[in-house]
Order: structure tokens, then sequence, then C-alpha cells
């Protein structure tokens, strides 16, 4: 197999025509030619591979255990690797009521997650704190605590609002650009000095961070 490279000015990269002539030239040659960019594979790639972790403290998080077993199967989306390390998952599902007491467990296993990381809140507890809003301990939904991504309401939500919430956070992972554009992390330390939780150390977290980029 012949492999040819050609080189191309950097001013033609927004220049659509000249592309255009250059894969036509390419393809009357014989040659496959597939265009697109970067952001897109990647995001492909992503969106259809999204591996949870779950965070499920009463009914709601049955409901998503039962995604896993062959009447919903969501191995079909990719979904089926249900990590028990933040450190694998690429979002968090928070199913249940959360406590203030439980409240730096959860940003702890949030902080541990890798970028990009996302979060669903599943059912009326995690989204607002449910029939247990007005209790002195109940946290009023989970985006007082961690930057939520897609709400899922319901008591509990079925298991096929589960896969169309997670199939909404797809979509919204397929629209995202992967290189520059919005700095996501940027927002995600914004929320979390706003938002401050007792007994999590967020600044040494950031500082550790920013002496790891500068080191690299």
């Amino acid at each position: 197999m012949e492999v040819t490279a050609q080189g191309m000015p950097y001013e033609a990269f927004k220049d659509n025509e000249y592309i255009e002539s250059l894969v036509k030239e390419l393809q009357e040659n014989g040659t496959n030619v597939v265009v697109g960019s970067l952001d897109k594979l990647i995001n492909w790639g992503r969106s259809n591979s999204l591996w949870p972790l779950t965070f499920a403290t009463s009914c709601c998080g049955i409901e998503f255990v039962s995604l896993g077993a062959a009447r919903y199967d969501m191995a079909r989306f990719g979904w089926e690797v249900a990590r028990s390390s933040p450190r694998q998952a690429d979002f968090m599902m928070v199913a249940g009521t959360i406590v203030h007491r439980m409240a730096p467990v959860l940003r702890r296993l949030y902080d541990q997650m890798a970028e990009p990381k996302y979060v669903i809140a599943a059912g009326a507890c995690a989204v607002s704190g449910g029939p247990f809003r007005n209790s002195y301990h109940v946290v009023k939904g989970v985006d007082q605590i961690i930057p939520v991504d897609v709400y899922l309401p319901g008591c509990p939500p079925r298991p096929e609002a589960m896969i169309y919430s997670i199939m909404q956070l797809s979509r919204k992972v397929k629209v995202e650009r992967f290189f520059g554009g919005v700095n996501r992390q940027q927002k995600q330390q914004e929320f979390l000095r706003e938002h401050p939780v007792e007994g999590v150390d967020d600044a040494a977290q950031f500082n550790a961070e920013s002496v790891e980029c500068h080191g690299k």
C-alpha cells in the first residue's frame, strides 16, 4: 500500500473551497477520503462509552441497577462498564436522598473523577430534596454540592427515563469542543469555590492541580 503525504498552507485550513478541491482531486485518483474534525471523532467515542459511577442511597439506585439486566440492557449503548472507582468513571449517577453528613463524601468522590466528568441527578431527592426537602438534615438538591449536567425528575424515575437521561448526556458530550472552546474545568472550579462544603479543602486540590499543570 502506497501512502502519500501532501502539505497544506496554514492559511488554507479555513478555505473550504481549497479543501473541497483537494478532496475531489484525491477521490478522482481513487483515494478514499473522510473529512471531519478531531473533536467529532473523539466525542463520538466518548459519547458511546460513558462509564457510570453510581452514588445511590435509596430506591432510585435500584431502578438504575435494573438497567444492567437483560430487560433494559444498557450494554447496547456502551454504558455497561460500571466502575466502583471514581478515577475510572465518566459520569456520576446520584440517586437518592443526600444528607449533610454525606455531602463531603459526595464532593470528594466528584473531585477524584478525571476530567471531563459529568453528573446526573436522578430522582426528586437528588434534584431538590424530594419529600424530605424541609428536613433539617437533607441537602436541597445535589447541585448545592457539585455541578449537575442532567436533571431527571421522578420518585423514583423509571428505568426508561434513566436511559433517556444518559442519552441526553451523550448528546451533550457529542456537541462539546474537546480541544479549545470554553474551559469546562475552570467553570467547575468556580462552582466549587462558590459552594464550599464543610470538611473538604478544595483550595488544596486546586493548588495541586495548578502545580501539576505548570510542572507539565
